[in-house]
């Protein structure tokens, strides 16, 4: 290996034959270049569609109530109901593997603004009522002052959270806290501010929500015994889909609806549509893993091809050698030396090129919200040169036994 008359003469091939080496390493580069590019690429856009669950519960599920489509026990189809207070009992009493039953009233209804006033300034923002468990589902964070707690439900107090782009807003540079805003003629203190974790939106702007204790909400809003939607959070290993099907299973028999009325009640599981996206990464990632790998090996069977070709213009040469008494393994060491010197230097030129072409992305991404961060870890480079190394060894093996297959006598008398 270390030899430094057989790297002179490897060298001095590769020299001799300049266009026929660069194409034969172009096969192998390419096909490092196109697993970097596609795994990098694939990544970035994993980046940014599983970060936009971060600060999101995703073993949780939502569910809410809809008209009925079909007649029941003397009800007509077209029936609209609600959630009550009743069934927040009924569900975290009667359905299984639930950490957080979380009950929620929005002011307007689904995405409905509604005017927020301080001094003389007057904006429109979703006004949520809420308990303090919604804050493991939503995503966002507290950056002063605190969220709601279970004292604030008991003694139903006037306080309220608001988001970054309130402050904005209503109040500017001025510090918020412990001022107060009147919601639909109610004065509300603002106890505590919060932002964003996710740049992803589950319903609406994170930052212009409003949150105040569920028990203040439905007697300041008109909303008693109401309850607009229920937020599901399942404990560790359970499946959000069973429980989703339980709850409605004991709501329908609640408010008198048709067990088979699948439009009775609307969900969302957050769980099935995390899992679904993780598996397509997968899928992405095992698709670029497999092209790549066979971009490589067509490559290797390119230098594989180049080194049976070398054999035969060196045949003499290999003769001369064998005569002078060249043992097999001489013959054999620099014909795969040979190999995997053409192997590794084209590899080392495509994954180089490979993740200047990733950071050139990066760059002009910037923070873009459907591609983050795109790029490939150190173990990606490592399997890829295990690769490269393990078919660098075959393209010299093959090649070295068909030249040893060669008789001495017969190959001094070659042309």
């Amino acid at each position: 290996m270390f030899d430094s008359d057989r790297w002179n003469e490897i060298m001095m091939t590769l020299r001799r034959n300049k266009l026929r080496s660069f194409l034969t390493m172009f096969g192998v580069g390419w096909g490092i270049f196109m697993l970097v590019v596609m795994l990098g690429m694939g990544n970035g856009l994993k980046n940014a569609v599983l970060g936009g669950f971060d600060g999101f519960a995703t073993n949780s599920c939502f569910i809410w109530t809809m008209p009925t489509t079909k007649p029941y026990e003397g009800f007509q189809r077209g029936r609209r109901f609600n959630f009550d207070n009743e069934d927040i009992r009924l569900i975290r009493d009667n359905v299984q593997g639930i950490e957080v039953c979380s009950p929620q009233l929005q002011l307007g209804g689904w995405q409905g603004g509604n005017n927020v006033n301080y001094k003389s300034k007057t904006s429109a923002f979703s006004i949520y009522g809420a308990e303090p468990e919604v804050l493991m589902v939503e995503a966002v964070r507290i950056t002063k002052g605190r969220f709601l707690n279970r004292q604030d439900l008991l003694e139903e107090r006037k306080i309220c959270v608001i988001g970054k782009q309130v402050i904005e807003q209503l109040f500017g540079k001025e510090d918020a806290m412990g001022k107060y805003i009147r919601i639909n003629g109610v004065y509300f203190q603002v106890v505590g501010i919060t932002e964003r974790k996710s740049s992803a939106e589950m319903g609406d702007n994170p930052d212009a929500k409003i949150y105040v204790p569920f028990t203040t909400f439905q007697k300041a809003f008109n909303s008693l015994n109401e309850v607009h939607w229920f937020t599901i959070v399942a404990k560790p290993g359970e499946d959000v889909a069973r429980i989703e099907k339980d709850i409605k299973r004991i709501m329908a028999r609640k408010h008198k609806v048709d067990p088979t009325d699948d439009n009775a009640f609307g969900s969302w599981n957050m769980q099935e549509m995390y899992t679904m996206m993780s598996g397509l990464f997968i899928g992405i990632s095992g698709l670029s893993w497999f092209v790549g790998i066979l971009s490589l090996i067509a490559g290797v069977i390119g230098i594989g091809n180049i080194m049976l070709v070398s054999i035969k213009e060196r045949t003499k040469e290999i003769g001369i050698r064998r005569s002078i008494g060249a043992t097999p393994g001489n013959i054999t060491g620099q014909i795969v030396q040979e190999a995997l010197t053409l192997i590794l230097i084209a590899g080392y030129f495509g994954l180089l090129v490979g993740v200047g072409v990733l950071e050139l992305v990066r760059h002009f991404a910037g923070d873009a919200d459907f591609f983050k961060n795109p790029g490939v870890d150190i173990t990606v480079a490592l399997v890829a040169f295990a690769v490269l190394i393990i078919s660098g060894l075959l393209a010299g093996l093959l090649p070295a036994r068909r030249a040893l297959a060669i008789n001495a006598v017969d190959a001094l008398r070659a042309e």
